[in-house]
């Protein structure tokens, strides 16, 4: 369980870094060209916001997977206490970021 309120909370403060750096940098996109990669990049990633989207996904599904645990742990606390390991937790982590990045 402690993995995944650190993983939250990771999560959550690069999240938060995401928003104010959203908030605070302006990019004026009329002046970008095709052949540049940095306006490549500041037109496919920066301007669809896709770091924050990314981190706002990863949160929502680490608290519902952390909701499962512990409704695991509750319901069927034997089972949970005999089958489930931190090596499976972070097994379900690690899934779960590849999934979104």
């Amino acid at each position: 369980m402690n993995v995944l309120i650190v993983n939250q909370s990771v999560v959550d403060m690069i999240g938060s870094f995401f928003t104010l750096l959203i908030g605070a940098v302006d990019v004026d996109g009329t002046r970008m060209s095709r052949d540049s990669i940095r306006d490549q990049f500041v037109c496919r990633i920066w301007f669809t916001r896709l770091p924050l989207w990314s981190f706002l996904i990863t949160s929502t599904y680490n608290m519902f997977l952390m909701a499962v645990e512990r409704f695991i742990a509750v319901v069927y606390p034997i089972w949970y206490s005999n089958n489930v390991r931190i090596v499976s937790l972070l097994i379900s982590i690690k899934h779960q970021e590849k999934h979104f990045y």
